[in-house]
């Protein structure tokens, strides 16, 4: 009950903010205690407040409503002409004085305000989430908009703009196409990260994209990314809209679904998630929202998509369902804002007429079809229509259809649209190749798209086709992209299709900006840290924060160890001021092992490594795997990551606990990739695969695949095969690996054995096998076949690599070095060590030390020694501090220097003359002695047998160790109870002892106790006042001297205690025993084999002579250290520096090796069982789909059969009925009745054409029949293309009178009717833009060049239009006498002008056409006239002319020679006018 008050008081708490904030009161609360709220719900808290009170701030300041400030009463009582109510107007607009005796007027009399309707919106139900909502008014600026939803609204940037129009009323879709529509629209939604936009109303189309959003909703998790749906929805039309209005915002505001009691107006969808509420001021008018959509659309296409130096910006896509002539109107417009758009066929009315006509050509698409159309899918509809609508309808259709590469129909019956989201990205990409720019870009476009929308499929499809050719350069961009926004597919299709890795990352400006780019994760906070604790690099011109590699460095060998070099040194790559990167002179490299924090190494350059490295240390495991793919150096690579990631994991455990065990999966994964290429390579060839293990990687820090394995506790590596043949090998040093044991122990008794043959050494063996291979090699020189050349070659090989045999003295050598023979000695000296320990303990323990006394101080002396040669010797290079810690960590290491202390503690009492120290001295002796025989356990970690029992062992002790606290609870409760019970007041400390610990624990291995029973009790066995001190005091006792405390009670204590502790605690520790046995059991041989090298790399470095005459080995060390300072021997069987070739050979094979096992791998998941099943699976469901796809095509093919064959019987009849009524007019009669004929009868239209053209036919003009007239507001007539021609009878046609610059007769019909365009009708009369009624006269100089002086490329000259954004032939208007245009003459100069007039009037005129041109007239148009003019290159008139182009270059009406080539992007006069040109030099076109 308190929670749930609790629980309640906290909600009344919320809402009662929520209402404060919405008042402005100020309220105190009386009672504080009622309010408990945690410090995190707090901070929520504070943090929502916090952003509301910025988003209400924001709103405030720039976003307005509209509302009507005059009212003027309309035909229905109480209504203002605006449609609002008078009661819902403002006293002001009632009675307004400035507006008396004025009509009312949209534009006067609606004015703007700060808005009252913005927050959230909760639609309630189960499932539905918050969405967001604004009251704009009509006039906001689109930036203003663009700015809400992505700064305020927290909205990421879209890589797509889906515009979903169609009807606004509830219609039908086949079940097929709506599951189609529904996902497809999510898909392409989800994949591309797109904004979808829409009407926001709860019918028609909205409806279906709201209920396609609320399928996916349903389906998937709370964690996927929530699809974007904005509604721009007209205020005045909402249904229930006073919900949503709250002066200071509602947060949220709880709106519900109305349909029954809408009426006229509409509801908002509720599966939207954002809504923008246009307010024209209006009520119950629709449509006032469509404007400033269309600014928000092209503002929203005008951004930059993803990288901004691209210039790509982000795509459009109209989506048609349905729809009227409204939406006719959109897609018209969308058009020819070169939005393409994709028109469902199957959807019903609109978009099924344009999908009959798409395929058409334009001459077949006439008013009379299209009424056809009309009537067939509007229904009963079709009778509101009037001719003029026809007439504009056919026109908007015409023009539509003649852009095909911007109108894709979806057709469900169709193979190649069988998905909706595939339809609408190629739309965008087909799109994108017909735009006005070269193949080149063109491509690239598509491939910035498709990578931005993550669809791997579009860009093999669409784009890497045979017909593109790339090169690495041209996918960087891409590849960058792709990397960044962390996409592998595309990753990989990109290395595919020819990106190469060392040249992408070849300018290390590109690794900069990967690093920098880096999305978060625990490497790039750690990255942010050390750049605030060191500015290395300076700050860049931008501001932002970018990385140093030098930062890098540090962090990875910080993760990788201190034994490594840092991978991005210095000494190469310096930052300077200006932040770039200088090469210097590299130096050769150190021999050091080990580098200080002030050493420079040179860095070695690997683009694969440091692909692989970036995508390691963000744990992104997709992309690394593709980096790996990339990798020379595999295995280290490997394990490199592995070492990595479990050190990120170990430091990132308390921050993101899942991360972290993220990271530890990922190291496995990596440590079976390393484990799985080293085994293919010790499959193929052991030798190599151990040089692989041993040898020093260049791009991993110098370090060997070895040490960076046992650094990141890889033990299945370490237990490989191969790994611990090479440990064996370095076991047994210069001796075979064959010899047994007892011949090494024989031998090391009597030496001279090894000189007879008894031993076999290694040396021996590569002996043999080189005499072996001779021999080969002879009889291979001995054959006929054998060449020449081959043969000196053979021989020259044989006289180079002779090895001689080992001579007596270094066979002695090399046997007393073997760790293996160091091990035993130091076993056997061991052995005498504790022998003699026992004998001074049990029989020579002087008060004067004895001879043996003495030889054990030696003897301990240089075990002494040998543990500080350990501790100071550097074995791998990995630094004093390291070693030391190393040395720390291990169990036997404490034990040793345990002993060595407890042996110096009892030497210095054992030498004092007291008595007692003297004692005391001799049982701390003991006690060491102890622990040195436990040390002896550390010699049999060599055994296969003995060496995982001892890890089983350690495992077990610390179990144990852990169990005795718990045990410890229960001994200590039942003695001190005890003990409390039975005795009165005892003093003596250690017979409490005896009482409350011991006496319990021996209870616990059957010594049941005799004083808590009366029947056992004897005075005898205690003390009465505790006056003896070899027996315990005696329990309280009565007068009668018998006990009096409770037997009941202490038996009970002591069954319990036997039950709990005999019973259920031992045996948990049995059971927690075996857990640990059988769990290390089943590892124990890879723990072991991971532990041996710990051994046997200290054996290698051991010196020879076993304790005590390894003093004499140290004595020499010292004296070589501190006297000769010699240097450290190297340690060639752990670490081997390879020659460049011999590594660059190696490399090669391990990369072969790592392609076998990739193929080997991926054949084995293909085979695999489950692999088959999942595939199985997929071919089925494709089957399935395949069958009902060609089911219903068969049925679709069959009703369009139907429909032909139905459309050729009519025309049959139609026929028949014409030869029937000729021949009844020349006056043939039949005797029998003519058959009553039911076809169809189609009346014609006056003038129609029969919308049959021949080839040679030219289509009409189209610019000059645009719609809108440029540079004005005036409105063509719609002119149909078959009613251009003046012949064609027109009786509807009335055009409007448009003159740009008005003059005296320019608008007297009869002067106009002097002057017809003989292109045929524009839809607008006078002179419109142009200079003068009738041709305007335009001169194209076109002059042309030869590229080269095989004449094999003719170019011309072009200049570059800004406003069209394209080059065209230079030249302009000019009056009928001129030559060239006066435009010309100001940029050649007067001279050059002067020069090429001349030549153009002795010029043959090759082409004088009519242009169809936008500003064109039924009066007044433009005729152009095209004058050729070549130049040879030794003209001295081409260095002027080519002087006047380098100057223009940086101008926006620049000159540039171009090829004379179709693919030349031109209108179509100048391209026939090129066409001519190249045919008059007789080159290709």
């Amino acid at each position: 009950m308190n929670k749930r008050r609790t629980v309640g008081n906290n909600i009344i708490f919320f809402k009662s903010t929520e209402m404060l904030c919405s008042s402005g009161e100020k309220v105190y609360p009386k009672n504080i205690s009622h309010f408990e709220l945690g410090s995190h719900q707090l901070n929520n808290l504070l943090v929502d407040i916090g952003k509301r009170s910025s988003l209400s701030t924001w709103i405030k300041d720039n976003i307005k409503k509209k509302t009507c400030c005059f009212y003027v009463q309309d035909a229905s009582e109480g209504i203002c002409k605006c449609g609002y109510p008078k009661v819902q107007h403002c006293d002001e607009a009632i009675k307004p004085e400035e507006y008396l005796g004025k009509e009312w007027s949209h534009h006067k009399h609606i004015r703007e305000e700060p808005t009252d309707a913005y927050g959230d919106i909760s639609f309630g139900g189960l499932g539905q989430k918050l969405g967001k909502y604004v009251r704009i008014s009509s006039a906001t600026p689109p930036e203003h908009l663009y700015q809400l939803m992505t700064e305020q609204w927290k909205l990421s940037l879209p890589n797509l703009l889906i515009s979903v129009t169609g009807g606004a009323k509830n219609f039908g879709m086949k079940s097929q196409l709506k599951d189609k529509f529904r996902r497809g629209l999510i898909k392409v939604a989800q994949t591309t990260g797109a904004w979808i936009l829409t009407g926001g109303t709860h019918a028609g189309v909205m409806k279906h994209v709201g209920m396609a959003v609320r399928d996916y909703t349903l389906s998937s998790s709370s964690m996927e990314g929530q699809i974007v749906v904005i509604g721009v929805v007209t205020w005045g039309i909402i249904h229930n809209r006073q919900k949503l209005i709250n002066a200071e915002g509602c947060f949220p505001a709880d709106y519900s679904l109305d349909e029954q009691g809408q009426g006229p107006l509409s509801c908002l969808d509720i599966n939207h998630s954002h809504f923008l509420l246009v307010d024209d001021g209006t009520h119950g008018r629709y449509g006032a929202e469509i404007e400033l959509r269309a600014r928000l659309e092209k503002l929203i296409s005008e951004q930059p998509l993803g990288n901004k130096e691209s210039g790509v910006t982000i795509p459009v896509v109209c989506v048609v369902l349905e729809g009227g002539p409204g939406t006719l109107n959109t897609i018209y417009n969308s058009m020819l804002n070169n939005t393409p758009c994709v028109v469902l066929e199957g959807s019903g009315r609109l978009a099924d007429v344009i999908a009959q006509v798409a395929g058409l050509p334009v001459s077949k698409v006439t008013v009379v079809h299209i009424k056809q159309l009309m009537k067939r899918f509007f229904g009963q509809e079709y009778k509101n229509f009037s001719e003029p609508q026809f007439i504009e309808w056919t026109k908007k259709i015409q023009d539509i259809i003649r852009m095909p590469h911007l109108l894709t129909v979806f057709r469900i019956d169709e193979e190649k649209n069988s998905d909706v989201d595939v339809a609408i990205l190629q739309a965008l990409l087909k799109a994108s190749k017909n735009e006005e720019s070269t193949g080149r870009q063109s491509w690239e476009r598509q491939l910035e798209l498709a990578v931005a929308w993550n669809r791997v499929d579009i860009a093999e499809t669409e784009i890497f086709t045979e017909e593109s050719q790339w090169t690495s350069s041209d996918l960087h961009p891409s590849m960058f992209s792709a990397l960044v926004g962390d996409k592998p597919e595309f990753v990989r299709l990109l290395l595919e299709n020819g990106v190469c890795v060392r040249q992408f990352l070849e300018n290390e400006e590109r690794l900069y900006e990967l690093y920098a780019n880096m999305p978060g994760c625990f490497f790039s906070r750690k990255l942010v840290k050390q750049g605030g604790k060191t500015r290395r690099d300076p700050p860049s011109s931008t501001g932002s924060n970018k990385v140093s590699l030098i930062h890098v460095s540090e962090e990875v060998r910080h993760l990788l160890g201190s034994f490594t070099q840092p991978l991005y040194g210095s000494p190469r790559h310096k930052t300077t001021k200006d932040n770039v990167c200088l090469t210097l002179p590299s130096k050769a490299p150190v021999e050091l092992p080990c580098y200080g924090d002030d050493s420079t190494p040179d860095s070695v350059s690997d683009p694969g490594r440091d692909l692989f490295l970036w995508a390691v240390v963000q744990n992104n495991r997709e992309l690394a795997e593709i980096g790996w793919e990339q990798c020379r150096d595999c295995i280290a690579a490997a394990l490199a990551a592995s070492k990595i990631l479990r050190k990120l994991a170990r430091e990132s455990r308390d921050l993101d606990g899942e991360e972290a065990k993220e990271m530890r999966d990922h190291a496995d994964y990596y440590e079976t990739q390393a484990i799985g290429v080293f085994s293919e390579c010790h499959t193929s060839d052991p030798q190599r695969a151990q040089k692989l293990l041993i040898r020093m990687s260049p791009s991993w820090g110098r370090c060997t695949c070895l040490w960076l394995a046992l650094e990141a506790q890889n033990k299945r590596f370490i237990a490989h095969s191969g790994v611990q043949s090479l440990l064996t090998q370095i076991w047994c040093g210069e001796l075979s690996v064959e010899n047994p044991y007892w011949k090494v122990l024989v031998c090391m008794i009597f030496f001279p054995l090894i000189y007879t043959g008894f031993l076999s050494f290694r040396r021996d063996e590569d002996i043999q096998r080189e005499v072996e291979r001779t021999e080969q090699q002879k009889l291979t020189m001995d054959s006929g076949h054998t060449n020449t050349k081959i043969k000196q070659n053979l021989r020259g090989s044989s006289q180079t690599s002779k090895i001689k045999p080992l001579n007596c003295g270094s066979r002695l050598m090399k046997f007393f070095h073997s760790p293996q023979v160091k091990f035993y000695w130091n076993i056997a000296s061991y052995f005498g060590f504790l022998w003699l320990f026992a004998v001074v303990l049990m029989i020579d323990f002087q008060t004067f030390p004895s001879w043996r006394e003495l030889l054990l101080y030696v003897w301990l002396g240089s075990l002494v020694c040998e543990e500080v040669r350990q501790l100071y010797h550097d074995f791998d290079g990995s630094g004093f501090r390291k070693k030391a810690k190393m040395y720390i960590k291990d169990v036997w290491n404490i034990l040793d220097v345990l002993s060595i202390v407890l042996f110096i503690a009892g030497l210095v009492c054992r030498l004092e003359t007291s008595d007692t120290l003297f004692y005391i001295g001799k049982v701390i002796l003991c006690i060491d002695f102890i622990i040195f025989c436990l040390r002896l356990m550390a010699i049999f970690t060599i055994s296969r047998t003995l060496g995982p029992k001892i890890i089983i062992v350690r495992r077990m002790m610390t179990d144990l160790f852990f169990f005795m606290f718990l045990l410890s609870i229960w001994v200590v409760a039942y003695g001190v109870a005890k003990q409390g019970i039975l005795i009165q007041n005892e003093h003596r400390l250690d017979w409490i002892f005896r009482g409350a610990v011991y006496e319990p624990y021996l209870i616990l291995f059957g010594n049941l106790p005799t004083d808590i029973d009366n029947t056992q009790f004897d005075m005898n066995s205690c003390s009465l006042n505790a006056t003896d001190p070899l027996k315990p005091k005696c329990p309280i006792l009565s007068d009668d001297n018998t006990p009096v405390f409770p037997v009941w009670l202490t038996v009970i204590l002591l069954c319990v205690y036997l039950l709990f502790t005999n019973i259920l605690l031992l045996n948990l520790l049995i059971a927690i025993l075996s857990y640990t046995f059988q769990e290390v059991q089943d590892n124990t041989d890879t723990i072991w084999k991971f532990q041996r090298y710990e051994l046997i790399k200290e054996y290698h470095s051991r010196p020879a002579l076993p304790p005590p005459f390894i003093l004499i080995s140290h004595l020499v060390i010292f004296i070589k250290g501190v006297f000769v300072r010699s240097p450290a021997q190297g340690h060639k069987y752990f670490r081997r520096e390879l020659g460049k070739s011999e590594e660059e050979e190696l490399l090669s094979w391990e990369a072969f090796m790592k392609d076998n096992y990739l193929s080997s791998t991926r054949q084995e998941e293909n085979h695999s069982m489950e692999h088959r099943i999942q595939d199985t699976a997929e071919k089925v469901g494709e089957m399935s789909e395949l069958l009902e796809r060609d089911q219903k095509m068969v049925s679709s093919r069959m009703a369009k059969r139907l429909t032909k064959l139905e459309e050729q019987v009519t025309e049959s009849t139609k026929a028949l009925r014409w030869i029937m009524d000729a021949m009844k007019s020349q006056g043939y009669k039949s005797k029998l009745e003519p058959p009553l004929l039911t076809g169809k009868s189609v009346d014609k239209d006056d003038g129609e054409s029969s919308g049959q053209e021949t080839e040679d036919e030219k289509p009409p003009h189209t610019y000059a029949r645009q719609l809108q007239y440029p540079g004005s507001n005036v409105t063509r007539f719609p002119v149909p293309e078959e009613k251009v021609s003046w012949e064609t009878n027109f009786t509807s046609y009335l055009p409007p009178v448009y003159n740009q610059q008005e003059s005296d007769n320019s608008t007297d019909a009869s002067v106009l009717d002097k002057y017809r365009n003989p292109g045929g009708r524009t839809g607008i009369r006078g002179k419109g833009a142009l200079k003068s009624l009738g041709p305007n006269h335009k001169i194209h100089p076109i002059l042309t060049r030869w590229r080269d002086g095989e004449r094999t490329v003719l170019e011309f000259l072009a200049v570059w239009k800004d406003a069209e954004k394209c080059y065209c032939l230079p030249g302009g208007e000019a009056k009928p006498n001129e030559t060239l245009p006066l435009t010309l003459e100001r940029i050649l100069g007067k001279k050059l002008n002067e020069r090429i007039k001349s030549d153009l009037q002795a010029a043959e005129q090759i082409y004088k056409v009519y242009v169809d041109d936008s500003r064109n007239t039924d009066n007044a148009w433009l005729e152009a006239t095209v004058l050729p003019l070549h130049f040879e290159k030794n003209n001295p008139v081409m260095s002027q002319i080519n002087t006047i182009v380098e100057s223009t270059l940086s101008s926006l009406q620049h000159f540039q020679w171009q090829e004379v080539s179709i693919k030349t992007c031109l209108c179509p006069y100048q391209r026939e006018a090129l066409r001519l040109i190249a045919q008059r030099h007789n080159t290709n076109f």
